[in-house]
């Protein structure tokens, strides 16, 4: 299939050492040193060109260029091309198209900055083409030579025209704190406006009819001003701890409201904070006064796709880690957002419901029950709807997330109204997850008035190499027309998108992150995107999430371990007992393990892993293989990938002869006993491997380092940034197997040697999670951008409102007959 994910990792790993030296050179310049290159150096040119044309394949990714360089660099009868400006071009290059007369190829320039350009291969002529002819190009090689004139384009640049971005690669991802630095100083500039709209702000703050921060007495900035001056007099005056019950006649005759705080001594600092904004505003002030304000009390999360539920579920088809998330997300955000109310003086329980589809054939979990409240919390819950077809009739059985775009409008509304019903009301902040939830969050939050918050946990068109261009081929399995149009339409539509780590926006120098990947594509015959999203935009900010410290802790916290578990866990590793929910006994039980846990699935490359061990003697000898995922029986599935997967596991293991040297159990769904699993792991000194294809965060990475146990996971997406190599654990490139399997091997080797190491990497993973990966500081996060979110869409036009009428347009004449095709 056309849909191999992406290898670039080994080829970066070989050609640090040939770094471009002209990225910051003008266009023209690049162009004219380029041309004057190819003219004076023909025949080092035309091995080049020639060595490109002879791989006989019409598109080369950006590790074939880089291998076809390395090649040419260490002939012993060629030139070394290093420094010259066509290596400085093949270096900046991602990809490459070629045809018998001309290669095109796609320069990124910098990270999110990208120029394209092509050279006549006879007459070595080189010049610069827009986007626009480069990805036509591509669609005429596609198509067999022809094409459209009358191509759909999508382009939302000209909305952003006027729209402060930022221009550094180091503010990606630090939206909220640019749009304070640039918005407040515009904001408060003019002429008093900015003093008045946040004035009216403050006004509308009110709950179920009860007004909040400001009475409708005050009137004017001037207002405003003397009452907060007098309200700060009369404070300093008062006890740091008197409360808002005992102070409200005094503040409420001054015009205040409850909101402001608890104490005096938190309503003295809210109101001086208040004070300096109006005096002299600073982005920092200013965010620190909007953290204060009551304005989130209810908020509703989106996750139609999979068996979204608390136990029983864990490792079916599309369940797997954005139900944890999503579980552990509710429990630090109800706990946050109460945390505020109390603070705010305000005696009023949040509301969450996690909006999720209701599965009538439940099988044995709890998908057919409307209403489930959230373990661990007090007033969260998971509200079901169910899928209906066109004729209205419920849909009873699962779904796979692939098949579910033509009933996702129906479900918006539906589930729109159940939400109403059950909050009593609009919630203050959706929040999106994934390419269904996102969808669904944005036909909401255009009906309510809503911010809306995206997280896409993983982008497809970024795991599936050219399903963007070969989409045809996939579309009956995939349906990916559906779902990258449905990622357009709502990564263009959130306020704010919250990603897990840099890489996941804009990738890193040498690789595009998975955002940066739709900001420009073709799908022949449907559309092409000359501009789809920007990854300077300001909407995008990174919020790492952690893991439930319940559940994930170190082993020394001999007190909270579970240990009556442990003969369970030895059981699921070392038992003999006859059932389909196992295959392997181990003979050696004194080595150590090395786990592996995640969805049976292609991408998640546990059957990678398997192959890895199989045909390494040196990773065998040292330990034995634990993998926990999906059926035994491929029979029990009825997801055809994972199918595939179950009988490919099969065929390793007979192939290499390994049942006394691996143990696999089905997929394990208790997170508690889980928790225990890895610990006991870690206490046999064994090791975690994560071999993703591409993750694009990693959960089970954050779990493991949680517990102590060293980690080695892939280095395609967020694992990259979660470990630093050789620090607190090791980055493995899935590309390259029988590398990865010496890695873990030497790693053996060098604990056997030197105990302290696996001591050392214990110690390390566990100060990263700590600094880095916490709920804790999660939610406060959220919270916060939520709130300044909030404010910047009431006092400026960060709603965008044109291009929103713009994908309206598009949703309707474009995703709607895709969604509606699939039923016919």
């Amino acid at each position: 299939m056309r849909g191999d994910p992406p290898r670039y990792g080994f080829a970066i790993c070989l050609y640090r050492t040939l770094e471009p030296t002209v990225k910051d050179e003008p266009h023209s310049g690049l162009i004219d040193s380029l041309q004057s290159y190819l003219l004076e150096h023909r025949s080092s040119v035309h091995r080049v060109l020639h060595h490109f044309v002879t791989q006989e394949r019409q598109l080369l990714l950006r590790s074939d260029l880089l291998d076809g360089l390395q090649i040419l660099c260490h002939e012993q009868d060629g030139d070394c091309l290093r420094g010259t400006p066509l290596a400085d071009a093949i270096l900046m290059s991602q990809e490459a198209a070629l045809d018998s007369a001309w290669i095109y190829l796609a320069l990124r320039r910098r990270i999110g900055r990208w120029m394209y350009l092509r050279i006549h291969i006879e007459t070595l002529d080189v010049e610069e083409v827009a986007i626009d002819a480069f990805l036509a190009f591509k669609e005429t090689l596609i198509n067999g030579g022809s094409n459209d004139d009358w191509v759909l384009e999508v382009d939302l640049a000209p909305f952003d025209r006027g729209f402060a971005r930022p221009h550094e690669p180091r503010s990606i991802g630090q939206g909220v704190e640019f749009l304070n630095r640039r918005l407040s100083s515009r904001l408060f500039d003019e002429k008093g406006e900015g003093d008045e709209r946040l004035l009216t702000f403050l006004r509308l703050h009110s709950y179920r009819g009860q007004q909040l921060m400001l009475s409708q007495n005050i009137l004017r900035v001037k207002e405003l001003r003397r009452a907060l001056r007098s309200a700060t007099n009369l404070l300093a005056s008062e006890a740091a701890d008197a409360s808002w019950e005992a102070l409200s006649p005094k503040l409420r005759a001054l015009g205040f409201e409850p909101g402001w705080g608890n104490r005096s001594r938190r309503i003295e600092e809210t109101m001086q904070l208040l004070l300096d904004i109006l005096e002299a505003p600073s982005p920092d002030a200013l965010e620190r006064f909007l953290s204060r304000i009551p304005m989130i009390f209810s908020l509703a999360i989106m996750s139609p796709h999979g068996w979204f539920g608390q136990s029983k579920v864990l490792g079916r088809p599309d369940t797997g880690g954005q139900v944890v998330y999503i579980l552990d997300q509710v429990k630090a955000l109800e706990h946050e957002m109460r945390e505020r109310l109390y603070e705010q003086g305000l005696e009023i329980d949040p509301q969450i419901v996690v909006l999720t589809r209701l599965i009538q054939e439940a099988e044995d979990t709890t998908c057919d029950q409307r209403l489930e409240p959230i373990a661990g919390t007090r007033f969260a819950r998971i509200l079901r709807v169910p899928f209906r077809s066109t004729s209205g009739e419920v849909v009873p059985q699962w779904i796979s997330r692939f098949e579910i775009w033509p009933y996702l409008e129906r479900f918006a509304l539906d589930a729109e109204r159940e939400m109403l019903a059950e909050l009593r009301g609009r919630p203050d902040l959706l929040i999106g997850n994934y390419s269904d939830g996102n969808l669904v969050a944005s036909l909401m939050a255009r009906r309510l008035g809503v911010t809306q918050c995206n997280i896409a946990h993983a982008l497809e068109k970024t795991k599936y190499l050219y399903s963007d261009l070969y989409w045809r081929d996939n579309e009956q399995q995939y349906h990916f027309s559906c779902q990258f149009t449905a990622d357009l339409i709502a990564m263009n539509t959130a306020d704010f998108i919250i990603t897990s780590t840099y890489q996941e926006i804009a990738g890193t120098q040498d690789s595009i992150g998975q955002y940066e990947g739709h900001m420009a594509y073709t799908m022949p015959g449907l559309y092409r995107v000359v501009r789809g999203i920007d990854v300077y935009d300001p909407k995008f900010n990174i919020v790492s999430p952690g893991a439930d410290p319940n559940v994930y802790f170190p082993t020394a916290n001999v007190e909270q371990r579970l240990l009556h578990l442990v003969p369970e866990i030895e059981a699921l590793i070392y038992g003999d007992q006859a059932d389909d929910t196992y295959r392997g006994e181990l003979h050696d039980k004194g080595k150590p393990l090395i786990f592996t846990m995640a969805r049976m699935d292609r991408i998640k490359n546990l059957t990678g892993l398997v192959e890895w061990y199989g045909r390494s003697e040196q990773l065998r000898g040292e330990a034995n293989l634990f993998v926990a995922s999906g059926h035994i029986d491929p029979e029990r599935s009825n997801d055809n990938e994972e199918r595939a997967q179950i009988e490919k596991m099969h065929q390793l293991i007979d192939q290499y002869q390994l049942d006394g040297q691996i143990r696999w159990v089905v997929g394990q769904v208790d997170r508690e006993r889980n928790g225990e699993l890895y610990r006991f792991i870690a206490d046999h000194g064994g090791v975690f491997v994560q071999p993703a294809l591409f993750e694009a965060f990693g959960l089970t990475v954050i779990e493991a380092m949680s517990t102590g146990l060293p980690t080695f996971a892939t280095c395609f997406g967020g694992p990259l940034e979660i470990i630093q190599d050789g620090i607190s654990g090791f980055h493995i490139d899935p590309n390259h197997g029988e590398q990865a399997a010496q890695k873990i091997a030497d790693f053996f080797v060098a604990c056997r040697e030197d105990p302290g190491e696996w001591e050392r990497i214990s110690r390390n993973a566990l100060q990263r999670v700590e600094e880095r990966y916490t709920w804790k500081r999660y939610a406060e996060r959220m919270m916060t951008l939520s709130r300044v979110y909030g404010f910047w869409r009431f006092v400026s036009d960060l709603e965008r409102t044109q291009a929103r009428r713009y994908l309206e347009m598009f949703y309707t004449l474009q995703y709607r007959p895709l969604a509606r095709a699939m039923q016919s």
